[in-house]
């Protein structure tokens, strides 16, 4: 419902801005150019789409393998002492636990589309344990708020259109969404933890999270640390790597099990590629109102005037052409992957603003979206805090991507 709102308003704002442009300033070639680019985003839509059949394909029939192979179970009891403080109200070894290890799995590695009926299963297993029925219970809460903040490893999606795009090394920003999304969850898990009251000081909790903060820590302290070259060298040797890492470690798994690999491969690449035809409708529809949006000038005087506000405060205001994708994802996945889309075709895939759209794009998550279809497959009415607490995620998201994004290519 929230995208029918945003499609409609792209277009009537972009009319509106229109007239008033062919009326004060008398431009009369607008018209021409909204039509014009209703033709060259759809073209745009189509040429990514295409790529990303073969990507998001390639990822599920990947992931199908790790599932067959045992890595996501072997996941789920390395964290499994972890999950039991965090969602202490499921009894040990409860069938939600591995639902939503293999939705994070997803998550982790970019496949948005493949986490949610993931997710949704998830959803019914913590059902089963909710005593009020329409009712979200804490450790649904917890599970919307850790999966909207859209912790990611290898953010195919956005990798697979910035290839698509021309970046001269589309795993560039690997390391960058790893990092803000990692704040995102820790902001997110905080939040939800204070309104439980679950004791984030217990020494598992604390023994997991500041483990993986020292290493983010250390990691961002040893970049800023380092020349621009240095540190372009280092990110795109440990991104390419830990990708091929993962799939060679999938492999050696599923051959360990005498898994038929190649027919488990095909067998989740045909989910992927059903998935993948399902999202070429909704790009279409998005990129096409967001290229009349900046056609007619609406987006200049959107950006204009938040740069204006930032600059009250800041002297470098670089990142607020890219902060359009970063307000559309809580709202919408594909309207956000749009925005992305669109700043790459203007700005470039390489350039500082690419670049922060798809850290933007792959550490936030579509939390309205989210919590509308996850709340929705189990009937539940009262969401408590669960917007709240996602929405936080999102602003601390954003705010790391920020930060980091400078810090990698500033």
């Amino acid at each position: 419902m929230a995208l029918n709102y945003i499609w409609i308003a792209f277009f009537l704002v972009a009319f509106l801005v229109a007239i008033l442009k062919l009326i004060f300033l008398g431009d009369t070639q607008v018209f021409g150019d909204m039509v014009q680019s209703t033709f060259d985003m759809a073209k745009v839509s189509v040429d990514i789409s295409i790529y990303l059949i073969g990507v998001i394909s390639l990822w599920q029939g990947i992931m199908k393998i790790g599932e067959e192979g045992g890595a996501v179970n072997y996941l789920t009891r390395i964290v499994s002492p972890f999950f039991t403080k965090l969602f202490p109200e499921l009894p040990k070894n409860h069938p939600a636990i591995g639902s939503m290890m293999m939705n994070f799995s997803a998550n982790m590695l970019g496949l948005d589309n493949a986490a949610t009926p993931l997710g949704l299963k998830a959803m019914q297993d913590l059902q089963s344990n909710n005593d009020k029925e329409e009712v979200a219970s804490n450790a649904m809460i917890m599970f919307i708020v850790l999966n909207t903040s859209g912790l990611t490893i290898v953010p195919v999606s956005v990798m697979a259109i910035r290839a698509a795009q021309g970046a001269a090394n589309p795993a560039d920003v690997f390391l960058p969404i790893l990092l803000a999304t990692y704040f995102a969850s820790l902001g997110g898990l905080i939040a939800v933890a204070l309104k439980q009251r679950i004791n984030l000081l217990q020494p598992t909790i604390l023994a997991w999270l500041g483990g993986i903060t020292a290493i983010i820590a250390s990691v961002l302290f040893a970049f800023s640390n380092m020349n621009d070259q240095m540190v372009s060298t280092i990110s795109n040797a440990a991104g390419n790597g830990i990708i091929l890492g993962i799939i060679a470690a999938f492999l050696l798994m599923a051959l360990r099990k005498k898994v038929n690999v190649y027919e488990t491969f095909i067998e989740g690449a045909k989910d992927g590629f059903s998935i993948s035809i399902k999202i070429i409708p909704y790009l279409v529809a998005i990129l096409v109102a967001i290229g009349v949006f900046r056609a007619s000038g609406a987006m200049d005087y959107l950006v204009s005037g938040m740069g204006w506000f930032f600059a009250l405060f800041l002297e470098d205001t670089r990142f607020v052409d890219a902060l359009p994708t970063a307000l559309m994802k809580p709202l919408s996945g594909s309207g956000a992957r749009g925005m992305m889309v669109e700043q790459m075709t203007v700005h470039g895939a390489d350039s500082f603003v690419g670049r922060m759209a798809s850290v933007f794009q792959g550490s936030t998550e579509t939390t309205f979206y989210t919590l509308a279809v996850y709340f929705g497959s189990v009937s539940i009415r009262k969401t408590r805090y669960a917007l709240g607490a996602g929405l936080f995620a999102d602003l601390c998201g954003i705010v790391a991507a920020i930060v980091i994004t400078y810090i990698f290519f500033g």
